[in-house]
């Protein structure tokens, strides 16, 4: 009974489908060039005609290698992939939808002066990467608003529990995976009541992180009075824009607290269930005025999805100062060319004078990245990056490992977090600086993915996140240069056979 319900589950019936499309053309290119020789030619030829356009594209070296080694051995296939699935693809209705945020958001996010002139005062090596965030994504940066850290998802957990349970006027809740269990049970409870109280609320999900979900949990919120839809929904079909996921993790409760990180909806990120261990994430929580970008970032997502008009300055809600450093939030989407994200990990990196911090469930990184972390070794900077021990993805994880060797050679230190899975995402420097939020440093996060974080420099929080960083390492361990050189041949030929494809994984 339970192997049926899974055969004709959702989930189970798309991979089916897809699978048996790109079964059907993979037999016709077979058959095809079985009986027309001169076809596969005019393949070979697309394939080096295609290669030569994507090594003349402006994107990450790794990302083109992938691609033009896949095409260049396998013509038929790898054309027909890159076709089907290469590129930053996206949909013309998601596409103009959401790029319809930038034309929009300067009205409603207006940078302060003064502000600025407080941060070239008392934290100028911040100034770079803020106004790079303040150019390309409109975000402002903000000095009047608190952050406080979460090193584990219970305790964001219990946070987030307890400021849904004051919410007054709105809730905001917008997350990748959302599945069954005791941590959404609990929350649509709580939503229920709110709900029942005249608090607005409104959810947005990834349909493919939510795919789990039953048919009737749609109509159960519905009835509730809770709004909600489900983002780029899942076809059976064979398109690159399924691949651009709703990555975000954000809550907004009344304009006045907001939540961003790792951490989903769903009882592994809280550990009450165990997957791949121990899961360790983080998350921050803002409060102030600059929780208003929050409210904006979800609330364009809302418009776009629901085909509504919203009034953006109905949710704008004053505070009270909590000064607390400077907070800049900022969001990332693969409608644009501008990799949002990378760039901010890079400058953040290249700012690193003493030490550079990084926790990263994924270390699937291309060329620049590699040669910034090597380079800020090589100059003094005790850089540490800590990584999981017991993957979700295997794959991923010898990715990651095919990294160390070059890595630790330049003086980097790397750890695997031995008790099991590590998913926050927090890069930290000097005790200065930090970005925390939903991107990881791989390419789907950098290319495909619609991600956010925040900025946070001169915070008190800082010290909290090198506390719980070093605290961690301590139920690490260390991977030495003798580890690495003492992995089996064949273990190795499959990593870097992995790694050339690290820009499609």
């Amino acid at each position: 009974m339970k192997l049926l319900k899974r055969l004709t589950s959702k989930p189970a019936i798309i991979s089916f489908l897809v699978l048996f499309q790109l079964f059907l053309v993979y037999v016709a290119l077979y058959q095809l060039t079985a009986w027309i020789p001169i076809l596969y030619f005019f393949f070979v030829a697309i394939a080096f005609a295609l290669s030569v356009y994507i090594i003349s594209l402006e994107i990450n070296p790794s990302y083109k290698l992938s691609w033009v080694f896949m095409i260049l051995s396998f013509p038929l296939i790898g054309v027909t992939n890159y076709l089907l699935f290469g590129g930053r693809k996206v949909p013309k209705d998601l596409r103009t939808g959401v790029n319809q945020l930038s034309l929009d958001k300067t009205p409603l996010l207006v940078q302060d002066p003064v502000v600025l002139d407080d941060l070239i005062t008392h934290c100028p090596r911040a100034t770079k990467g803020t106004h790079y965030l303040l150019k390309n994504t409109d975000y402002p940066v903000y000095n009047d608003s608190k952050v406080t850290y979460y090193p584990t998802g219970e305790t964001k957990y219990a946070a987030l529990l307890d400021e849904l349970a004051k919410a007054e006027r709105f809730i905001f809740l917008e997350y990748f995976i959302v599945k069954e269990g005791e941590m959404l049970t609990t929350i649509v409870n709580l939503l229920r009541e709110k709900a029942a109280q005249g608090v607005e609320i409104k959810l947005i999900f990834d349909d493919f992180g939510a795919i789990h979900l039953p048919k009737s949990f749609k109509t159960q919120l519905k009835s509730y009075g809770i709004d909600v839809y489900f983002f780029n929904p899942i076809r059976p079909i064979l398109a690159i824009y399924m691949n651009n996921r709703d990555h975000r993790k954000i809550a907004v409760i009344d304009g006045k607290v907001g939540f961003i990180g790792g951490i989903n909806l769903a009882d592994e990120y809280i550990n009450v269930i165990s997957r791949f261990g121990h899961w360790k994430d983080t998350a921050i929580k803002v409060e102030g005025n600059a929780v208003f970008g929050l409210s904006v970032m979800f609330l364009h997502f809302w418009r776009h999805l629901s085909k509504q008009p919203v009034d953006f300055e109905a949710y704008r809600v004053q505070c009270d100062p909590q000064p607390d450093g400077f907070v800049q939030l900022f969001a990332d989407s693969p409608t644009d060319e501008e990799l949002v994200a990378e760039h901010a990990h890079l400058n953040l990196i290249n700012e690193a004078r003493r030490t550079l911090y990084i926790m990263t469930p994924y270390l699937v990184i291309g060329h620049e990245m590699l040669t910034s972390l090597i380079l800020s070794a090589k100059s003094g900077v005790d850089v540490r990056i800590l990584v999981p021990h017991i993957p979700d993805k295997w794959y991923v994880l010898a990715v990651t490992r095919s990294n160390y060797e070059m890595l630790i050679k330049a003086g980097v230190r790397i750890y695997e977090y031995t008790p099991g899975f590590v998913h926050g995402k927090v890069m930290l420097i000097d005790d200065q600086m930090a970005i925390v939020g939903t991107s990881n440093l791989d390419f789907r996060s950098y290319y495909m993915h619609f991600e956010c974080g925040a900025l946070i420099s001169k915070s008190a929080s800082l010290l909290d996140m090198k506390r719980d960083f070093l605290d961690t390492l301590k139920v690490s361990e260390e991977i030495s240069y003798e580890m690495t050189q003492k992995v089996h041949p064949l273990v190795r030929l499959g990593r870097m056979l992995l790694n050339v494809f690290n820009g499609v994984l």
